[in-house]
């Protein structure tokens, strides 16, 4: 198999059968006018993996260009590529260099962003710097331990078997819907206290607030935000007047060297972890069901031997998240080019996770690739993803649920994917379960 045939659901090129090293050759995205690795349309058709091969080889820190208006809320010229993975782990642990604070964290809003809205944002936790951002993940940090991931583990493998009978019950349908969807969804909310009755609501506010580039998400992202951060703050109250063992209690009565959280962050730390704890993992397990019935060999290993290796190729293979970025505080370097401060980089993780220097075959599937260093939860540093450890649990637990309860498990159309700048999603993936 050439690199462009086995690649994860690449770029058109790829599709087409295009060499890594022809495409190389031309290298035309380069030269064209427009071009931006942020647009929503690019991973519509997936990671794009041809062009990120291009840069590492040629320019990988590379800048990209944006048109005026077109920068998803920025409104600076563009930004750098930072496509290789040595650089993106140098860069993320670097807090002396870089910043996440000023631009925050996320590479692409809708065009019309003010700036006042994106200043709003600047209330997420991911998008605070150290010491702040240590003071505060002190807060839910304690909810994502090894020890407290693994008293969950009883209750999650009980509802993912759960959810994967309702699934086999059916005989085929959609495997986001059907599958992937609930198990995030109801890890995150357990933890948080969201009664079972509410979730639906915090699954389609979570849909409409993040997937503001893909025209089949219809709600306004602003007001899905406003009902999200409105839910937080009803319960908040009530935690305040009667606490329990959950997360909102945790943050509402928080005493931090003797300071609590205001309203905007409490409001802001409840919006991060509804939607971090359902979209990456969702897509995910998602990603992966793909991957394993694009890759029949792999399905049939994982269901004899159950690696643990499997999980974390599948979250490098996925890449849920493909960019986030940082700015520059100093006029700085990275791989001997020369960066200004106040400049934007984009890390691509879509990129990293590909990269010749640091994976075997990368463009293999390999449940058993070990050691496997991805990015898939962040480039290490201070912002490493906080939920990894329940992450980690969650695809587990179902891959084994899949592999007992529907072992036959089919594809019956490519899945649709979603348009977005930065996430790497799948909205439907039609399979048949093999039970009918």
């Amino acid at each position: 198999m050439t690199q462009a045939q086995s690649a994860p659901i690449g770029s058109e090129s790829a599709a087409a059968g295009t060499s890594t090293s022809d495409s190389v050759a031309k290298c035309p995205f380069m030269q064209q006018e427009g071009w931006d690795f942020t647009n929503p349309d690019l991973l519509e058709r997936g990671i794009p993996v041809q062009e990120f091969a291009q840069l590492r080889q040629t320019a990988p820190v590379w800048w990209n260009a944006q048109e005026p208006g077109k920068g998803g809320g920025f409104h600076d010229g563009g930004y750098w590529v930072i496509s290789k993975h040595q650089h993106i782990r140098e860069i993320s642990k670097n807090n002396a260099d870089w910043a996440t604070a000023t631009n925050g964290v996320i590479m692409r809003f809708d065009d019309e962003m003010t700036q006042d809205q994106l200043d709003v944002t600047k209330a997420l936790l991911i998008n605070h710097d150290p010491p702040e951002h240590t003071r505060l993940r002190k807060l839910v940090s304690k909810a994502f331990t090894p020890r407290a991931v693994q008293a969950l583990e009883d209750k999650l493998d009980d509802a993912a078997r759960t959810i994967v009978r309702a699934a086999a019950d059916k005989g085929s349908g959609d495997f986001v819907h059907d599958v992937a969807v609930d198990l995030p969804l109801l890890a995150i909310a357990d933890l948080l206290g969201v009664p079972e009755a509410d979730r639906g609501k915090l699954f389609d506010w979570s849909n409409n607030m993040m997937n503001y580039d893909d025209p089949e998400f219809g709600e306004d992202p602003q007001m899905a935000s406003a009902e999200i951060l409105g839910y937080g703050y009803t319960m908040a109250e009530e935690r305040r007047k009667c606490p329990v063992d959950d997360i909102v209690s945790t943050l509402v009565n928080a005493d931090i060297d003797g300071q609590s959280l205001d309203e905007t962050e409490f409001g802001f730390f409840f919006i991060l972890l509804t939607v971090a704890g359902n979209e990456t993992t969702r897509n995910a397990i998602s990603h992966g069901m793909n991957a394993f019935l694009d890759h029949p060999d792999q399905w049939e290993l994982f269901k004899k031997e159950r690696p643990a290796t499997a999980v974390d190729e599948i979250v490098r293979w996925a890449t849920p998240v493909n960019c986030f970025q940082r700015t520059a505080k100093n006029d700085t370097q990275v791989g001997g080019v020369d960066i200004k401060a106040g400049e934007r980089v984009g890390m691509f993780y879509g990129s990293a996770n590909y990269d010749e220097e640091v994976f075997d075959d990368p463009f293999s599937f390999n449940i058993l690739r070990d050691p496997n260093p991805h990015v898939g939860f962040g480039g290490n540093g201070a912002h490493f993803c906080v939920g990894a450890n329940l992450a980690r649990m969650e695809i587990n637990l179902m891959f084994n649920a899949l592999a007992d309860i529907v072992p036959d498990i089919t594809k019956l159309d490519a899945p649709r994917r979603l348009r977005h700048g930065w996430i790497n999603g799948v909205k439907e993936l039609r399979v048949d379960y093999g039970t009918k």
